[in-house]
């Protein structure tokens, strides 16, 4: 059967019969009512300047001042305001390598190096405490840097966990498979912010007196093992999909069990789930959100604070959201790109052909 497809596809889709023309005449008269609306709304009668008279004023129209006048507390929380430019410096430097990394010409040895490299200068920046930089603790981290530095550190973390986890599910021992599987039955049956608060609150009570580990560090720990048992139900997933015979093969062959999984069995496990393991890392950027019931304030919660406190600017939440939607829509946005692109180079990568019998 012959697909048609470009030009010809859409007229025929929008003006092929009377009911699809009235049908597409009928949708674009809608848009053209709603985009005229948003627009007067957006831009026509708005107020860009952060003046709070000016947007009491109009009565059909954006603030967008708020923005204007709130975006340091919005992107940084509460971080100390003369030294936010270090918070800026993190991003920014976790945001390149994890760009670099998407690349995959840049997959290679000394790439976790980098990684290491950059991680510590993200906590040194965010820290301080050296080169006469002020010392600030975990609990004023926020806005932006901590909901990046949560998202891109918890999925490194639950990376290999879940790798291991999926592969001792598929493991030849009872006692490894029952193991793997209890967990991530276990860990799957239970919401993110109930391990959030386990990891806040009742970890805490378990540590010996005097020693106990940092508030950030207990909730990256519980984001990355609740993030791992995901993960490793889709590696699984993709581990079925490689046919058996191609192990086979391999064993017969003269190649070693683990030699076979990294060099033929997970480079075509892991080309299969891309777009699985990208809609779980953007369900993890927005996982991130919850953070804020154990009182650490990333995107979401910033705004919050930077408004909830101000009576001049709290009318003007909605803004204030549309704000902080737009960032994570770029984000996840990018992401789901990036994942349609790196499908369509994996898929030109040619895949090794399971034997016939002879």
């Amino acid at each position: 059967m012959r697909v048609v497809r470009g030009p010809i596809a859409w007229r025929h889709e929008l003006w092929g019969s009377p009911l699809r023309a009235l049908a597409t005449l009928l949708l674009a008269a809608l848009l053209a009512w709603a985009g005229w609306h948003l627009v007067d709304w957006a831009v026509v009668h708005a107020v860009f300047r952060p003046d709070a008279e000016a947007c009491r004023a109009v009565q059909h129209g954006a603030c967008w001042g708020v923005v204007a006048e709130k975006w340091r507390p919005m992107l940084f929380g509460r971080f100390p305001y003369e030294d936010q430019w270090r918070p800026a410096i993190a991003v920014a430097l976790l945001s390149a390598v994890t760009l670099l990394s998407a690349w995959p010409r840049s997959w290679r040895w000394w790439l976790p190096a980098l990684w290491l490299l950059a991680l510590a200068a993200f906590v040194l920046l965010m820290r301080g405490g050296v080169f006469g930089w002020s010392h600030v603790p975990t609990n004023r981290w926020g806005g932006l840097p901590l909901t990046i530095g949560l998202a891109v550190v918890g999925l490194a973390l639950a990376f290999p966990l879940a790798l291991l986890l999926a592969l001792g599910r598929r493991s030849g021992w009872p006692v490894v498979r029952t193991l793997c599987a209890s967990y991530i039955e276990l860990v799957r049956g239970v919401p993110l912010i109930s391990v959030l608060f386990m990891a806040s609150f009742l970890l805490p009570l378990l540590w010996p007196a005097g020693w106990q580990p940092d508030v950030l560090v207990r909730v990256l720990a519980g984001l990355s093992l609740f993030v791992a048992a995901y993960l490793a139900e889709i590696i699984r997933g993709g581990l079925q999909a490689v046919p058996r015979g191609q192990t086979e093969v391999a064993m017969a062959l003269g190649f070693g069990r683990w030699p076979v999984q990294r060099d033929i069995v997970l480079p075509q496990a892991l080309r299969l789930v891309v777009p699985a393991l990208t809609n779980n890392v953007v369900g993890t950027l927005k996982d991130t959100s919850l953070v804020t019931v154990v009182g650490l304030f990333e995107l979401t919660g910033a705004l919050g604070l930077s408004l909830g406190g101000d009576p001049t600017w709290r009318p003007f939440y909605l803004e204030g959201y549309l704000f902080i939607a737009a960032i994570y829509w770029l984000l996840c946005f990018g992401l789901s790109r990036y994942s349609v692109w790196l499908e369509g180079r994996l898929s030109a990568v040619p895949r090794v052909v399971q034997a016939e019998p002879a």
